[in-house]
């Protein structure tokens, strides 16, 4: 064990108890992980919604040997209070991690950094370390483990009996999630084992004649004591640190010479597939409290078969029954649920596939000219102001080594186009920012953008935000080295970010962000400089539904505007002159779309090219001000 770990602060909220939880459901989350882990490096406060709260009656009943106090949320540092809850930070420091997902992979990765030993929890974060990594506003399957299911069970505990008779449509999603064939890594050789092993199955299940009596009783006992499937023999063996058997591991020539496509798929033993992962740490304590809840109302769960099988697997797996003491989790035992007749299972079909319908039809054919002439027929085409200051540049020669791109490690050139591109944000946040100003750096990266900013304007407050750690902590580290104090950085997604603030500014904010930005800055009443990026990966989300404005709704369906978004992506140097005009166009025409969208929220909106165009293939860029 490591002895020189910085002490850390992790706030959670507290609404209330119900049965053996706190809640919100993300608070039990992150407690039930710290128990998992043996995690005692963070000091844990309890933020309470209400003012009301035994101090004594939560710690004693709910807390297990986790010490844990109370504040306030007017106690909270600062930086905290502009974020939801769970949120991280070094005692007196102005870094803060934010959002469930961001939060528990830190902790897993301090746990395993103060202990190398503790392999196990480490192999929590998955393959390539990516578990639960991507936000929620681009990946399903977070947003169904993060945000989805715990409030789906959060308002069935809280609904009046009436409404809580059916499952939450949130949980059958996840039932159907759990039914599906599971990909993982080098799977076509775990699929070529499984046929072996079904082969093998087959044949000891064939009776010889001559002896029907005894073969028929060898049969029934197979039955009744079946083999473990090979998925559950290769996620056990990696928890528990054995190797696979060497009848699994050998593969006979007719199996390695069957095509791929008539190998068996994978089934799922636990939450992402085949391995233990945080996922199904963040999913246990929803699940239970559901199932706690359904016993308790005499529901049949017949209809939950794969739900209630991952439920028992995951108390099979070493730590998690310790750690549920710990929580005062009393897991439950439903042997009746293992063998539901298949007459009696709801039919999981009638479930949606989330934005299944809008995003169904990936493939666009065509080019963008029919869709172009549509828009031009009813008067639209793409239309760009004149820069407000196309010739003002920052003093780069002068300014610290730390404050230029340059210091990201990053090649002459790009580091000149960067500069280029940082000139004309900055010169449009200057004309627009006063003494005072919170200014949000969002999808900071390296902190371009938002160094620059703290440096050029000491009396505003900086704040960066990014997904990505090791980005932001790049940026800190240039910070420090300039002494900056009017800088803070938030690890995070955009949605738990909840400032307020005067000026959001983001530099090639990819796809859907741009509008998330936007929205983030709207909510706000807050003035926005945006360059966009990666118009190809926009597409309909939860949240935001495209054509964005109610004249561009009125021409275009869905497929005509993702074919301009596919097009715009066409600017890069080395594409043909044509193209790259009608790449122009495109962008200009979808940012045009999102123009209008905050037009009719009362803002007024420029869209302007970058000085020089030859800075970015993509170097639009927006100026939105309230009215």
């Amino acid at each position: 064990m490591k002895d020189s770990v910085a002490e850390e602060h992790l706030y959670l909220g507290f609404s209330h108890q119900y049965r053996d939880s706190i809640f919100p459901l993300h608070t039990s989350i992150s407690l039930f992980l710290l128990s998992y882990c043996d995690c005692k490096l963070f000091r844990i406060f309890l933020v309470p919604t209400g003012e009301n709260v035994d101090d004594q009656f939560v710690t004693k009943n709910l807390l297990g040997d986790l010490e844990v106090h109370l504040i306030s949320r007017c106690q909270l540092p600062v930086v905290v209070q502009s974020c939801c809850l769970p949120a991280v930070v070094v005692k007196d420091g102005k870094f803060c991690r934010a959002g469930l997902s961001v939060v528990l992979r830190h902790i897993i990765q301090k746990t395993y950094e103060a202990d190398p030993s503790k392999k196990d929890v480490l192999e929590l974060l998955g393959f390539k370390k990516t578990c639960l990594k991507a936000c929620a506003e681009v990946s399903q399957w977070t947003r169904l483990c993060e945000i989805s299911i715990p409030l789906a069970v959060e308002g069935f505990l809280t609904a009046s009996l009436e409404h809580c008779q059916t499952i939450p449509p949130d949980i059958l999603q996840l039932e159907r999630k759990l039914g599906e064939p599971v990909r993982v890594h080098n799977d076509d050789k775990i699929r070529r084992q499984k046929l072996q092993q079904q082969k093998a199955s087959a044949k000891d299940a064939v009776p010889v004649l001559g002896k029907e009596a005894t073969e028929e009783g060898k049969t029934a006992e197979m039955h009744e004591h079946p083999l473990p499937s090979l998925e559950l023999s290769i996620a056990f063996s990696k928890l528990l640190v054995q190797e696979v058997s060497d009848a699994v591991n050998r593969e006979a020539p007719r199996i390695r010479r069957t095509k791929t496509s008539d190998l068996p798929l994978l089934d799922h033993v636990f939450a992402e597939g085949l391995y233990f992962t945080l996922a199904d740490i963040v999913l246990l304590p929803c699940i239970h409290q559901f199932l706690v809840s359904s016993k308790k109302q005499g529901k049949n769960l017949v209809n939950l078969p794969l739900i209630s099988s991952w439920y028992q697997r995951v108390q099979k797996v070493p730590g998690v029954k310790k750690a549920a003491g710990k929580c005062n989790m009393e897991l439950l035992q439903f042997p009746e649920l293992m063998s539901a007749p298949e007459k009696e299972l709801q039919d999981l079909s009638s479930v949606p596939h989330e934005l299944e319908e809008e995003n169904e039809d990936s493939q666009f054919i065509g080019g963008p000219r029919p869709t172009m002439t549509k828009l031009m027929e009813n008067g639209i085409k793409a239309k760009f102001s004149p820069h407000p200051c196309p010739s003002w540049t920052l003093d780069w020669t002068n300014l610290p080594s730390a404050v230029s791109p340059g210091e990201g490690k990053m090649s002459r050139d790009r580091a000149l186009r960067k500069q280029q591109q940082l000139n004309n944000l900055v010169a449009a946040v200057t004309k627009l920012a006063k003494p005072g100003d919170v200014i949000v750096d969002f999808c900071s990266g390296g902190g371009h953008v938002g160094i620059v900013l703290a440096h050029m304007m000491p009396s505003c407050q900086v704040v960066l935000i990014e997904n990505k750690e090791l980005s932001l902590m790049r940026a800190k580290d240039r910070s420090d080295e300039l002494g900056l104090n009017n800088i803070w950085f938030i690890q995070a997604n955009l949605d738990y970010f909840n400032g307020t603030f005067n000026i959001g500014v983001a530099l090639h904010a990819c796809g859907v962000a741009t509008d998330m930005v936007i929205e983030h800055c709207i909510k706000a009443g807050a003035a926005f400089v945006i360059s966009p990026c990666c118009y190809g990966f926009i597409q309909n989300t939860v949240k935001f539904k495209y054509p964005r404005s109610r004249k561009f709704k009125e021409i275009l369906s869905y497929k005509e505007h993702m074919i301009l978004c596919r097009f715009a992506d066409q600017t890069a140097v080395q594409l043909p002159p044509e193209r790259r005009i009608i790449g122009k166009q495109c962008m200009g025409l979808v940012d045009l779309d999102r123009a209008w969208a905050a037009e009719e929220r009362n803002y007024t909106v420029q869209v302007t090219s970058m000085e020089p165009e030859s800075c970015s293939p993509k170097n639009n860029m927006f100026v939105g001000i309230p009215a």
